[in-house]
C-alpha cells in the first residue's frame, strides 16, 4: 500500500506540470524516476519513451504506466497513471471553467505565451538528454539524420518511424555498424 501512495504522489508531481504535454513533462519524469527514486535506469526510461510513443495516449501517461506496472503490477499501472492523469484533469475543469471568462485579458494572453516558450525549453531539454543517451555512434547518427529528414519531408505515423528504426538497429547490430 505504502508503495502505491508513492507512485501515486511521485506521479501526480510529475502531472501538476501538465503544460506542454507528455514531451515537456520527460526532464521532470526523468528527475523523479531516475535521479529522486531510482525506480528506473535512464536506458529503461528511453525503452519505456520509445515503447509510449508507439502506444496510444501521452507519452508521460504512457510512461508513468509501465513504470507502475514494473513496480507493482497491475493495481501499480493503475495508480501510476491515476496520479500522472488527476492534477491534468484538476487543473484543465479549472481552467475551462475560468478561461472563458478571462480569455481576453492582456495579462492572462501573456502568461499563456510565456508557458508556451517555457514549454519549449522543457522539450528542448528532454531531446537533448535523450540525445546524449541514445545517439552513441556513427549508425545511431545517421539513423537519427536520416528519420529527422524523413519526418520533415513525410506524413506518416511516428510508430512507422519507431518500427523502421527497430528494425534498423537490429540490421546494424547485425552488421557490426553498432555496438552490442
Amino acid at each position: 500500500m505504502k508503495l502505491l501512495l508513492e507512485l501515486f504522489t511521485a506521479f501526480a508531481r510529475v502531472g501538476v506540470m501538465t503544460f506542454g504535454g507528455g514531451y515537456a513533462m520527460i526532464p521532470i519524469l526523468e528527475r523523479e524516476i531516475v535521479t529522486k527514486r531510482a525506480w528506473a535506469s535512464n536506458e529503461e526510461l528511453m525503452d519505456y519513451y520509445a515503447v509510449g510513443q508507439c502506444t496510444p495516449g501521452i507519452i508521460a501517461v504512457n510512461t508513468a504506466t509501465f513504470v507502475g506496472a514494473k513496480l507493482a503490477g497491475v493495481a501499480g499501472a493503475v495508480v501510476a497513471t491515476a496520479g500522472i492523469v488527476f492534477p491534468s484533469l484538476v487543473i484543465i475543469c479549472v481552467i475551462a471553467g475560468i478561461l472563458t471568462n478571462f480569455a481576453d485579458i492582456p495579462a492572462v494572453k501573456s502568461a499563456f505565451a510565456g508557458i508556451r516558450v517555457c514549454v519549449c525549453v522543457l522539450i528542448f531539454n528532454a531531446v537533448t538528454k535523450l540525445w546524449k543517451g541514445s545517439i552513441t555512434d556513427k549508425g545511431a547518427l545517421a539513423l537519427c539524420l536520416l528519420v529527422f529528414v524523413l519526418s520533415v519531408f513525410l506524413d506518416v505515423s511516428p510508430v512507422v518511424f519507431v518500427v523502421f528504426c527497430a528494425l534498423a538497429g537490429i540490421l546494424l547490430t547485425k552488421l557490426g555498424v553498432r555496438g552490442k
